[in-house]
C-alpha cells in the first residue's frame, strides 16, 4: 500500500522549473530519501508534499486522500526541519506537547503522549530543560519528539542532521533508523549527503535538473544506475569512452590510450552493441605488483596521489596512454602503503563494469 503518491507534479518559478513531472510512490512503513544536488528540486518537493507550496500541475496523495488542495495543518504529517525550529522559551516538554495543544488534545492524552515521545528519543528526565540547555542532537532529537507526538501519517525531515558534527551526525544516523524501524512510520527524507541516503533508507529517488532520474534501492542505484548522472552523483566512478567490437565481444578506450601506446582493452559480464561508456567504481580495481595473466581490464599505472583514508586509501593512478583513474583498495590489504612515483597493475572483473547504452549516457 502507498503511503505517499506524488503524481506528475510540476513547480515553476518564474523563469525556472524545479520540478518537471515527477512521480514517485512511497509505501507504507517506508524510509524514502531524496537525494540530489542543490538546486535539483528535492526541498521543493518535500515542502509540496507538507503543503508549504502549492504544484502548478499534478496531484499529492496522503494515506490514499488527495491533498493536494490541502494546506499543512490538515494533512497529518509532522516535520523536521534543519535548524530544528524549537521555541526558546519552553521546555523541552511544552516544545513537544505544542502541536497537541493546537488539535486541542485533552490534557491527560497530553501528558501520556509527550512521557511517550520522550521515551521514544531517549530522552526521559530532561523534559524541564530548554532547549539551550541541551547539545546539538538532543536538540534533533526533541525536534523529532515533537513531530511524532501528533501520530502523523507521514514523518517529513528536511536535511534534519546537517548542523551535527561528523561524529554526531553518524549517531544520530544510527538512531534516527533504529526509530524509525521501531515506530514504523512512513519518513521522507531530503538530504544531499550520499551516505546519509545510503546508510538510513530503504529507497532513494534522485533528482536532477528537476526531474527523477531514477528510484531504487541503495544497491540499485550504486550497482545498476539507469543513466550517466546517477551513475556520477552516487558515488565515484571512472568513466571509459569506448568504441564496442562485436566480433570479439571486447570495448576499446578511446581516452585512454596516446598515438603509439597500447590501447586498454575492456571486457564486461553484459556485452551491448551500441553503448560508448563504461563505469567502474574505485573500489572494485585491485592492485597488484604483477601484471596477471591477461590484458583484458588490467594496465600498469604510475601513482600520482596517494592518500590514507583510515580504512581505505586513494589514489589516483595514471595509465601508460595518459587516462588517470581514482582507486581506493583497504588500507589492511598492504604491508607497505603505496606511494606517489611507485609502478603496480590494475586489474577488475569483467561483473565490476557498468555498462550504459547509448540512450543512457545524457542526464
Amino acid at each position: 500500500m502507498s503511503s505517499v503518491i506524488i503524481e506528475a507534479v510540476e513547480r515553476q518559478f518564474e523563469q525556472h522549473r524545479a520540478l518537471d513531472g515527477v512521480s514517485i510512490n512511497i509505501e507504507q512503513g517506508e524510509f524514502f530519501s531524496l537525494l540530489g544536488p542543490s538546486g535539483c528540486g528535492k526541498t521543493t518537493l518535500l515542502n509540496i508534499i507538507a503543503g508549504f507550496l502549492a504544484p502548478n500541475k499534478g496531484r499529492v496523495f496522503i494515506g490514499g486522500q488527495d491533498v493536494t488542495g490541502l494546506p499543512p495543518y490538515r494533512r497529518n504529517i509532522g516535520m523536521v526541519f534543519q535548524n530544528y525550529a524549537l521555541f526558546p522559551h519552553l521546555s523541552v516538554e511544552e516544545n513537544i506537547a505544542f502541536g497537541l495543544k493546537v488539535r486541542k488534545v485533552p490534557r491527560a492524552e497530553q501528558r501520556q503522549r509527550v512521557d511517550d515521545a520522550l521515551k521514544q528519543v531517549r530522552l526521559e528526565g530532561l523534559g524541564t530543560r530548554r532547549p539551550h540547555q541541551l547539545s546539538g542532537g538532543q536538540q534533533q532529537r526533541v525536534a523529532i519528539a515533537r513531530a511524532l507526538a501528533i501520530k502523523p501519517q507521514v514523518l517529513l525531515l528536511d536535511e534534519p542532521l546537517s548542523n551535527l558534527d561528523a561524529r554526531l551526525r553518524k549517531a544520530m544516523q544510527d538512531e534516527l533508523r533504529a526509530l524509525q524501524k521501531r515506530v514504523g512510520i512512513t519518513t521522507v527524507l531530503v538530504t544531499h549527503d550520499q551516505e546519509e541516503a545510503l546508510t538510513l533508507s530503504d529507497r532513494i529517488g534522485i533528482l536532477g535538473q528537476g526531474q527523477l532520474q531514477q528510484v531504487g534501492t541503495p544497491p540499485e542505484l550504486y550497482r545498476l544506475p539507469k543513466n550517466r548522472f546517477v551513475a556520477e552523483f552516487v558515488g565515484q566512478a571512472n568513466l571509459f569512452h569506448v568504441t564496442p567490437d562485436p566480433v570479439t565481444g571486447r570495448y576499446i578506450a578511446l581516452a585512454h590510450f596516446r598515438a603509439n601506446a597500447e590501447p586498454l582493452q575492456l571486457s564486461a559480464a553484459l556485452f551491448h552493441p551500441h553503448t560508448s561508456l563504461l563505469i567502474v567504481r574505485p573500489e572494485r580495481i585491485r592492485l597488484s605488483s604483477s601484471p596477471g595473466e591477461s590484458a583484458v581490464n588490467s594496465s600498469r599505472a604510475i601513482i600520482k596521489e596517494a592518500r590514507f583514508a583510515g580504512s581505505t586509501l586513494r589514489l589516483l593512478c595514471e595509465l601508460p596512454g595518459g587516462g588517470v583513474l581514482s582507486v581506493q583498495p583497504a588500507e589492511a590489504g598492504f604491508k607497505n602503503l603505496p606511494a606517489v612515483g611507485d609502478t603496480l597493475h590494475l586489474h577488475w572483473r569483467e561483473e565490476d563494469v557498468i555498462v550504459l547504452p547509448d540512450q543512457a549516457i545524457q542526464p
